[in-house]
């Protein structure tokens, strides 16, 4: 069933779990995380993120996701991720999604603060939730672990530039209005090639001065442990990708490496393939985040 971000985060917020937040660039994509969901009878987020729009653009995939979503037998919340722009996220709610992120983190904070206020101002007239982002969360293969990366950002002069600040968060969810926020502790989206630097209590700080539901996004290439120790400090949607779609290009490659060059090799077999393995992955990213063991 098609839900918005709401009643997920609330039910976490109450049990004290993280909902996952998988992107979907494809229908294979959206199935394999519908199926998880369904396997282990857990809520699920789809995502579509604005950076993938060269896989597939929002208004084709759109339409797959939420059809998908409504006929799903678990709660389904469809969400824009990293939304670039006010007009992205108009866009995604004028298309049917029932949440999206303003990611305006890359702007000053004052600005930060006025797109994520008209985000809120708009989606909240038409019941959708708003997801923001407060503090530095690296796109690359790094990660936080890379100290290189932090000494020779111009705009970083420490490691306090990067996380995001308590009092900070307080201030910005009290005048923005923002139903979640995406908080920055060392995590770093894709594929880590050094081990990141977490600040796994600066969640509980956050918290202590502003309980709402938090974000993890990066947080691929995690250990199990600081997984569930962010959500036992406060982290209530972790968005997950990398590790999910890397799971399934793995499988096709063992799949065709036991092939012969002799034999056939049908394309429509190869979706099935990433599909299926995709989906164990995500199974086991849903009971991580649900804290069982």
């Amino acid at each position: 069933m098609l839900v918005s971000l709401k009643p997920l985060m609330e039910d976490a917020m109450k049990k004290g779990y993280a909902v996952g937040a998988f992107n979907c660039p494809n229908m294979e994509s959206v199935m394999a995380i519908i199926q998880a969901a369904e396997e282990t009878n857990s809520p699920v987020i789809l995502n579509y993120a604005e950076v993938h729009g060269n896989l597939i653009s929002m208004e084709d995939i759109a339409p797959v996701m939420l059809q998908f979503a409504k006929k799903a037998s678990v709660p389904v919340c469809v969400h824009l991720d990293h939304g670039e722009s006010i007009e992205s996220c108009i866009k995604a709610i004028q298309l049917g999604f029932s949440s999206v992120m303003i990611d305006a983190s890359g702007s000053n904070y004052e600005e930060n603060i006025r797109i994520t206020a008209e985000v809120v101002r708009l989606a909240h007239a038409v019941d959708v939730t708003v997801e923001a982002e407060l503090g530095h969360i690296f796109s690359s293969d790094k990660g936080l672990g890379d100290t290189e990366e932090i000494e020779t950002a111009d705009s970083f002069s420490n490691l306090d530039d990067v996380y995001t600040s308590p009092d900070m968060a307080k201030d910005f969810v009290e005048k923005t209005g923002v139903d979640v926020l995406a908080i920055a502790f060392g995590t770093s989206h894709g594929i880590y090639t050094q081990k990141p630097v977490l600040d796994l209590n600066r969640i509980t700080e956050i918290k202590n001065k502003i309980d709402i539901p938090f974000v993890m996004h990066g947080g691929s290439g995690l250990s199990k442990e600081e997984f569930q120790t962010a959500v036992k400090n406060g982290i209530r949607k972790i968005n997950y990708y990398t590790y999910m779609t890397l799971a399934g290009g793995k499988a096709v490659k063992a799949a065709l490496d036991k092939k012969s060059v002799e034999e056939n090799i049908f394309y429509h077999d190869i979706p099935l393939i990433a599909m299926k393995a995709m989906k164990e992955n995500v199974k086991v990213a849903i009971e991580t985040f649900a804290l069982k063991n």
